[in-house]
């Protein structure tokens, strides 16, 4: 006798999950829950929006619905209503998360949209909402009860976003990491450019370990909602378009950061496709990008640096890497104390770093390296590029300067005395003291051709095992 899937969602016993699972054939709807966030830097509160039955199946391991990573600012658990049994978590980040360290958030309210998604319970469940502590530790700070079979769950059909491209199909989504690539500012004209570039990126992914030795762990998905014009917003020069995903520069008041606050027109057209992770790619020559663990990753197609933007942001939204640069200007207000951060790849505690499984035998921490030769040539770097922006000159000039950083950059990184080596380097997580990363150099640290560091590439495979099972 076959046992449905949905049975699984159901179990009080979580000993029961495997059993449950080899007798299953097919696995449950996708269930969202749409919800409003809003606060200032102090204060934060929440408010039920919607909940949506997505038109396909969850595409989730169901041998993992417990998030074990531990990564994210914030984390959700489900339970069911009546046992108390948990039964599907996740970690997370999200804008209002990133917006409350900015300093507008220590002026004003706002409000942003956000969503659960989880595989659909057969019978009513408790949604707990977890904020991450100071100790990294978790503080419940929201709940609320969803019944699957309420009149209310909304279960229309979302507008089109046109047909799905396969990009690339593996295996069963149930058993691969789903990665989404989402087309905005692209007109129905354009859409034969859209494959083009979403199948150039992918490629270019499965170029730089450790997603090189996963590809076959990975199905590739495509969608282009038909935009009216071509391109997105671009707020700092007159630039407003009304997009389907509603993808802009310039979030949060910087001139390179590309993300929708959308939240809603975002999710109903990724829904049309299984999905873990999403990319939206816009249609722009504009160097511009950006990524929020379990959130989405955004890349502008056409700069000559979209590979590295690609390839960096995404590691922000599937493993949660922190950034490992910090003489860029950042968005986020930096000076505060110095706490060990949630993300795998930056720490505060050089003695006893997260990756002391991968140092280098023998090697000092901290770690010295070049640092002060490093830091003057990035902050003349950081004046030439504040120019050209305040100048408008052609996005030519831009990636000319780029190319003059990286060549200077990989030479003075790849040729110190610890080049290569694991330790504990200072200056990261937009702080030039007081944190540290793995490496010398990294795709999170430079633009230089290096890849993934040792504590990102351990980061990354862990995040693809959880969803694979291997």
């Amino acid at each position: 006798m076959k046992m449905p899937a949905r049975a699984f969602w159901t179990l009080a016993a979580p000993f029961l999950i495997t059993a449950q699972l080899l007798l299953a054939t097919e696995p449950p709807r996708t269930l969202r829950v749409d919800y409003v966030h809003q606060g200032t830097a102090t204060m934060e509160s929440f408010g039920l929006d919607r909940v949506v039955l997505e038109p396909l199946p969850w595409p989730g391991n169901p041998a993992k619905p417990v998030d074990d990573s531990n990564l994210g600012k914030f984390k959700f658990e489900v339970r069911n209503a009546k046992t108390n049994t948990l039964i599907y978590s996740r970690g997370f980040a999200s804008i209002f998360g990133e917006w409350q360290d900015t300093a507008e958030a220590a002026k004003r309210s706002r409000a942003f949209s956000e969503s659960f998604r989880l595989p659909r319970p057969d019978a009513p469940v408790d949604i707990h909402l977890f904020r991450r502590t100071e100790d990294n530790g978790w503080k419940e700070i929201w709940a609320l009860n969803v019944d699957p079979n309420a009149q209310e769950v909304d279960s229309s059909a979302p507008p089109s976003a046109g047909d799905r491209v396969v990009i690339q199909k593996s295996g069963d989504p149930s058993s691969k990491v789903d990665f989404l690539i989402l087309g905005d500012g692209y007109t129905a004209a354009e859409r034969p450019k859209f494959i083009k570039d979403a199948k150039r990126l992918t490629a270019l992914l499965f170029a730089v370990s450790p997603y090189k030795e996963h590809k076959a762990d990975f199905n590739v998905w495509g969608l282009c909602p038909p935009s009216k014009k071509s391109g997105i917003s671009r707020p700092s020069t007159g630039i407003q378009l009304r997009n389907p995903i509603g993808a802009s520069y310039d979030a949060f008041g910087s001139e390179r950061y590309v993300l929708t606050t959308d939240n809603r027109a975002f999710r109903d057209f990724a829904s049309q496709a299984p999905y873990d992770f999403v990319e939206i790619l816009v249609n722009g020559r504009t160097y511009g990008g950006g990524g929020i663990h379990q959130l989405y990753s955004t890349v502008a197609s056409d700069n000559a640096f979209s590979p590295y933007i690609f390839v960096h942001e995404f590691g922000h939204h599937l493993a949660g890497l922190a950034d490992e640069y910090y003489t860029s200007d950042s968005v986020l207000e930096t000076g505060k104390p110095r706490i060990e951060p949630w993300e795998p790849n930056v720490t505060a505690n050089p003695k006893q770093p997260k990756w002391s499984a991968l140092l280098s035998p023998g090697l000092a921490l901290p770690t010295p390296w070049k640092k002060s030769e490093f830091e003057a040539f990035s902050h003349g770097i950081q004046v030439e590029r504040r120019a050209i922006r305040a100048g408008n000159k052609p996005e030519s000039v831009m990636e000319e300067l780029f190319r003059r950083e990286r060549g200077h950059e990989t030479e003075l990184l790849g040729t110190d005395a610890h080049s290569g080596e694991v330790g504990a380097f200072e200056g990261a997580n937009y702080e030039a003291t007081g944190y540290f990363r793995s490496q010398e150099d990294c795709i999170m640290f430079t633009r230089d051709e290096v890849g993934f560091c040792a504590a990102c590439r351990h980061a990354i495979e862990g995040v693809i095992a959880q969803y694979t099972g291997r």
